[in-house]
């Protein structure tokens, strides 16, 4: 399914297993990036972009090569962002997009707040930095490889992991393979 980025008026659609291709803009965030967002949201002070219906990509980019306009671009795991999620769910962001399963309380804030989750493939950065055709950094510089980027993919591919009904994509391979292999 190709979808535009912000994808909040397709997310209904948007059911564990489904194969998306994103277009439009995504915004990158790790862990330094995540803390700082949080604090600023405590504090009442403006946040570097509008979260409201926007996309985190958990990935911290290597240099660009020459010709390039980023280098290998691959998802990080995204359990390391769980304590920040369910708060910026809360705010409005509507997608992330990283590799590896969420916590349960990240999977219920996504049911409570109507956003989804989607993997990438790990190991795959030099193949999904061909989607990325440009690259910002928007705040927190100082970061380097952390720092917030704005994102303008086409075609970014990726997987619905965890949908806004509560299912969860690992769950539901753990639990074919269990009942294969029993």
């Amino acid at each position: 399914m190709n979808i535009k980025s912000p994808i909040e008026e397709v997310i209904e659609k948007l059911v564990v297993g489904t194969r998306v291709t994103i277009s439009g803009v995504i915004y990158t965030a790790r862990d330094a990036a995540h803390h700082r967002i949080i604090q600023a949201l405590d504090r009442g002070e403006e946040l570097p972009f509008d979260l409201k219906g926007q996309t985190l990509y958990y990935m911290g980019p290597s240099p660009a090569r020459a010709g390039q306009v980023i280098g290998s671009a691959g998802p990080t795991t995204s359990s390391r962002m769980d304590k920040y999620t369910p708060k910026l769910l809360a705010a409005g962001i509507k997608a992330t997009i990283g590799k590896g399963s969420r916590s349960i309380e990240v999977r219920e804030a996504i049911k409570k707040y109507k956003a989804v989750y989607l993997v990438a493939t790990g190991g795959a950065g030099a193949l999904l930095a061909r989607a990325i055709k440009e690259v910002e950094v928007i705040a927190y510089e100082e970061l380097g490889a952390e720092a917030i980027r704005r994102l303008t993919v086409e075609n970014f591919p990726a997987i619905v992991a965890n949908d806004i009904y509560g299912e969860d994509l690992f769950e539901q391979g753990r639990a074919k393979y269990k009942k294969k292999n029993s």
